[in-house]
């Protein structure tokens, strides 16, 4: 097939270009060029700043494509944009979304067809690509135009732009710190492996059965956070030393009842709506719990309490399109650790754990 792929240059977008590419496809990337990857030299780059919606139609308009892989639309005008650009020129477009667009919920898993979170609790990230969605069902059920929506969930593997996620906790290990746990561990959480997820893309292209579907996509089941750190420092090598967050302290960080960190640290939080707004209370208190969610992992800390676990079903993309993640976390864990290491990072990578002494000395 003839692949556009949107981004192409980091973690998720690269991971999927050269799946394409191993996949037998003729593959263009389109970005703005200020990124440099270890791209395939079959892999044509185009380059255009998609928020400039002239420079983006001069550079895409007239052309043709078997699919159309959107992995950086983040805002309702760039997916306006990009469909009515290729709107008649385009087999398959699939638009990455996210599973923070979810409402919370206790009994799991979520599906597709589960509620989203429109309201307060919802950030900008979020709400855009409710609106972002909503724009593709709208034509979709209007004209046909093709387009299927995939909710990543959080998302594990080399190269991961998301730092405070298991890079992290491979240094908190590997450094011999504390790790704290948020309560007794027994809540779940749900990674998937960036390589799982660029097969299941590659796998879904042209088959009309995901026109006007959302698929959920990620690993293949959740897992503990006592067995997260234990899957973890296994990997690494060392035994954990973990050190429980009591309930109670965990409900005081979460609603600000303690304060601890810098709220004014934004840690993939946008508020949506004025700066005055993102320095309110309860604006500086949702952005402490993202803080606070770097300790293990923790899904839209906006939306779901720090004790919520979150696991979502992947049924429908099995039974529509046959895929099946390889992964389990071990081995996500085992390589992506092997490249944390041939990297440097191991020994270079730096973090700020000032929050994480303080809730420590706070316990003690």
């Amino acid at each position: 097939m003839n692949v556009l792929v949107m981004g192409g240059t980091q973690f998720n977008g690269l991971a999927l270009v050269h799946e394409l590419v191993r996949a037998g496809h003729d593959v263009t990337v389109c970005n703005r060029g200020r990124s440099e990857a270890d791209l395939p030299d079959s892999v044509r780059r185009l380059v255009a700043d998609r928020t400039n919606h002239d420079e983006l139609r001069n550079v895409l308009g007239g052309r043709d494509w078997d699919c159309v892989h959107d992995i950086t639309a983040y805002h309702p005008p760039d997916v306006e944009s990009i469909m009515g650009i290729v709107d008649g020129h385009v087999g398959h477009y699939i638009f990455a979304s996210s599973t923070v667009i979810y409402a919370a919920k206790t009994d799991l898993p979520i599906t597709e067809s589960d509620p989203v979170e429109r309201g307060s609790d919802q950030n900008e990230y979020g709400l855009h690509k409710i609106l972002c969605e909503d724009l593709l069902l709208e034509a979709h059920a209007a004209r046909g135009f093709p387009a299927t929506i995939v909710p990543f969930s959080m998302v594990f593997g080399p190269n991961n732009t998301l730092r405070d996620r298991e890079q992290r906790m491979f240094v908190r290990l590997l450094r011999g710190r504390p790790v704290l746990m948020p309560g007794d561990g027994s809540t779940l959480l749900q990674v998937g492996h960036v390589d799982d997820q660029a097969r299941a893309l590659e796998t879904m292209m042209g088959q009309d059965v995901t026109f006007g579907k959302r698929y959920n996509l990620t690993g293949a089941g959740g897992v503990t956070r006592n067995d997260y750190v234990s899957t973890l420092a296994a990997t690494v090598g060392v035994s954990p030393d973990v050190t429980t967050i009591p309930d109670a302290t965990m409900e005081a960080l979460w609603t600000g009842q303690l304060e601890v960190g810098d709220a004014g640290a934004n840690i993939g939080m946008d508020i949506r709506s004025s700066t005055k707004a993102a320095q309110s209370p309860r604006a500086q208190m949702l952005m402490r719990r993202f803080q606070i969610a770097q300790l293990v992992q923790h899904l839209a800390p906006n939306i779901h309490w720090w004790n919520q676990s979150t696991v979502f079903s992947i049924d429908r993309l099995r039974n529509d399109v046959g895929w099946e993640p390889q992964y389990d976390l071990a081995s996500m864990a085992s390589q992506t650790y092997d490249w944390f290491c041939a990297t440097g990072l191991d020994e270079t990578a730096e973090y700020d754990w000032s929050l994480e002494d303080q809730i420590l000395a706070h316990i003690e």
